[in-house]
């Protein structure tokens, strides 16, 4: 079905200003958003998406529909995937949580600038060489081995984006508030802040190569790809704060979207060759394979997604991961000065980490070594908490 020109034109517009009022009444004062104010705005974007979705279904049938969700889903939740990177990312700058917003909406931004490109650059691929779908299919096949390695989101070691900027991008050892650039020793220099734009750019291109043959796995109308992107895409700020302390629990997620990208790397396969016209494959001919339908594959990508969290989420180990990188990344965050200075605020995250560390001592030995250096794991804590002290020392003399 063409999709009309003013419709495209209404829903760029409507995309835009979704990120401009995001912006302008949520992030352009730096803040850390509450758990309620999270849940509320991600429940208004899930919103928009789903009604967006049935005016797709009214509009222009249940192909159209279907197609339309199970892209969305899909998207979604390779977009939880990257929520992953951007906090190891965030955890590597030490970037103030205050500010993080701000850094999240520009990789949402930039997200959406790079795969809107490779969604153009893929559909004028499609459309000349059909045996791209091959090439499609193979590189998800690979990103579904590649998520299957152990420790594919491992907080220990920075990815190579990170490695780069940091090297090639010298930059001050502070903050200044959300500038780019900052004035020291009487010279203009980089902040961190700028850092960690150049990271989460980087890594949004990165993303966007696994993630644009995944939807054109499931649709080749430009339309519904752009739109499920982009709508995917919508609220991925406040989803980042509203489930930051369950990311770490999430441990089998890896493994369901493992099956998730290698389903939809053979259906592109069996596409691939069901029109086929390499010369090399069956003489150039189509190939009679099995073709797996939109419908199917919604309900393959909903039930793989369902069980990978519900298993994740009861999950012993689960637990014990979550409490172990929770317990770490909270006193990193209140052992950095640049962090926060009120006092309401570091006794939150206090809290928080004393109540992993409540949970770590009630842990079987068997989960015990999830944590890794222990030593230093140990004095960081103790660390935490002698400047937990001195903070509430501080308060008590004002």
């Amino acid at each position: 079905m063409e999709v009309p020109s003013y419709v495209w034109i209404l829903t760029v517009i409507g995309i835009v200003g979704l990120l401009v009022f995001d912006y302008f009444f949520h992030v352009r004062k730096a803040h850390t958003p509450t758990l309620k104010e999270s849940a509320t705005w991600s429940a208004i974007y899930v919103g928009i998406a789903l009604l967006f979705g049935l005016g797709i279904l009214a509009f222009g049938g249940p192909t159209m529909g279907t197609e339309y969700f199970a892209g969305y889903v899909t998207e979604k939740a390779l977009s939880v995937d990257n929520l992953f990177v951007f906090l190891i990312i965030m955890a590597s700058f030490r970037v103030p949580r205050a500010d993080q917003q701000k850094v999240l909406l520009f990789g949402i931004v930039f997200s959406l600038i790079a795969r809107t490109a490779f969604i153009f650059l893929g559909a004028a691929l499609i459309n000349s060489f059909a045996w791209v779908f091959y090439i499609f299919g193979l590189i998800l096949l690979i990103t579904a081995g590649n998520l299957l390695k152990p420790d594919s989101h491992d907080d220990d070691s920075d990815g190579l984006v990170v490695r780069l900027a940091k090297r090639f991008l010298p930059a001050s050892a502070h903050y200044d508030g959300d500038k780019l650039f900052t004035v020291q020793n009487g010279k203009r220099v980089l902040t961190p802040m700028l850092l960690v734009m150049v990271a989460i750019g980087g890594t949004d291109i990165l993303f966007a190569l696994d993630s644009i043959p995944a939807i054109f796995g499931l649709t080749q109308n430009v339309f519904i790809v752009f739109t499920a992107t982009a709508f995917s895409l919508m609220g991925l700020r406040q989803l980042f704060f509203l489930i930051d302390g369950l990311l770490d629990r999430l441990i089998y997620l890896a493994y369901g979207l493992a099956g998730v990208l290698g389903f939809i790397g053979v259906k592109l396969v069996l596409h691939a060759l069901h029109e086929n016209n390499l010369p090399f494959i069956n003489d150039g001919e189509h190939v009679k394979v099995v073709e797996i339908s939109t419908g199917l594959s919604l309900g393959v990508i909903l039930g793989v997604l369902a069980i990978t969290v519900l298993a994740s989420i009861f999950s012993p180990k689960g637990k014990a991961k979550n409490a172990v990188s929770g317990a770490k990344r909270h006193a990193i965050d209140y052992l950095d000065l640049n962090y926060e200075t009120d006092i309401a605020e570091r006794e939150r995250i206090f809290d928080k980490m004393t109540g992993e560390e409540a949970q770590l001592r009630k842990l079987p030995e068997k989960y015990k070594r999830l944590i890794r250096h222990e030593t230093e794991f140990m004095d960081l804590l103790h660390k935490a908490h002698a400047e937990h002290d001195q903070a509430l020392q501080r308060e008590e003399q004002r």
